[in-house]
Parts: C-alpha cells; sequence; structure tokens
C-alpha cells in the first residue's frame, strides 16, 4: 500500500497538531451552545474521531453517507444521501465535517438542504482543502491544510475504498489509478 504512494504531502505529527488546534478553536467558540457535529461519511470518520476528542465541550454526534463519486476519480456532480441524519437537528449549531472539499458541490449540496431543517448556524471543518478544483463556492469556516491538486488518499481518505487507513496525507502515483 505505501508503495503505491508518490509522496507524503502531510505527516501524522502535522495532522496531529492541525486536529488539536482545530478543537480548541471550537471549544472555544461554541463554549454553553449546544453543539451536533455532523460527519460525512466515510471519508471524514478518522478526523472526526480524532477532532471530537480534542473538542472540550458537551457535544453530540450524527454522520450522513453522501456520495458523488462512486469508484471514480471524479465527482460525478450528482449527489446522492444514502444515509441522513437520524435526529432533527432544529436549534442545534451544527458543524459539518469533512475529510476533502475538492469541487464544492457535496458540500454546498448537504448545506442548502440541512439549512432548510432550522438550525442555529450551520458551519464546516475539513481537514483538506483542494481550492484549484473548486466549482462551486464554500464558506468554509475550519480547514486543515490546503492541498495541490493530486489525488490525496490517507487518514480516511480513500480510492476506490482503499487507503483510508494510511496514517498520513500522501498523493497517489498516477499508475495506480489511470
Amino acid at each position: 500500500m505505501r508503495n503505491d504512494i508518490e509522496k507524503i504531502l502531510i505527516s501524522e505529527d502535522e495532522i496531529s497538531r492541525k486536529t488539536k488546534e482545530i478543537g480548541r478553536q471550537i471549544s472555544k467558540e461554541y463554549k454553553g451552545k449546544e453543539v451536533l457535529v455532523v460527519g460525512i461519511l466515510k471519508g471524514s470518520s478518522v478526523f472526526m474521531s480524532d477532532l471530537i476528542r480534542e473538542i472540550d465541550i458537551p457535544l453530540q454526534i450524527d454522520y450522513m453517507v453522501v456520495s458523488s463519486y462512486g469508484t471514480s476519480t471524479q465527482s460525478s456532480g450528482v449527489v446522492r444521501i444514502e444515509k441522513d441524519l437520524q435526529h432533527s437537528i432544529e436549534g442545534k449549531h451544527i458543524i459539518i465535517v469533512e475529510d476533502i472539499v475538492d469541487t464544492g458541490l457535496t458540500l454546498a449540496y448537504i448545506k442548502k438542504i440541512l439549512t432548510g431543517r432550522n438550525p442555529s448556524s450551520i458551519k464546516i471543518c475539513t481537514l483538506l482543502d483542494k481550492p484549484a478544483r473548486r466549482e462551486k463556492n464554500v464558506d468554509i469556516d475550519y480547514a486543515g491544510f490546503e492541498v495541490p491538486d493530486e489525488f490525496i488518499v490517507g487518514y480516511g481518505i480513500d480510492y476506490a475504498e482503499y487507503y483510508r487507513n494510511l496514517p498520513f496525507i500522501g498523493a497517489l502515483k498516477r499508475s495506480v489509478y489511470e
């Protein structure tokens, strides 16, 4: 698996430091508020697990499964909700946690759907921001790292459901996905 990695872009230590920083910021900004952290599965699972342990205020968690990629390397532009939230978000402060914001299409769709459910606020937290591929503008409130336009895997991010268990963010060799 590691032989398929062209180069490591973000180390395990860098991810850990940034996750702690974002957790402290969220804890400070949401003190005394009712917070629901919404993970977008499957990619956000590793980041969200580490992030919520760095947030020092009471919170609840829920998940959505949303797809626009399938097994492709590019977004289809068609967003499908495969698993919705289990509880009402009305009146709650929502933090959507993503692994990577790429085209912005999926996140814009999710934010629009959730806004219609009357939360007190919605903010977006992502480990990785890839602005070079942005098609839909989305406001990112908490961003870990900006990454180049390369095929990224690791730390929850996959290619064809593999590589999620790598402890770092790496660029996948072209020969693997072409």
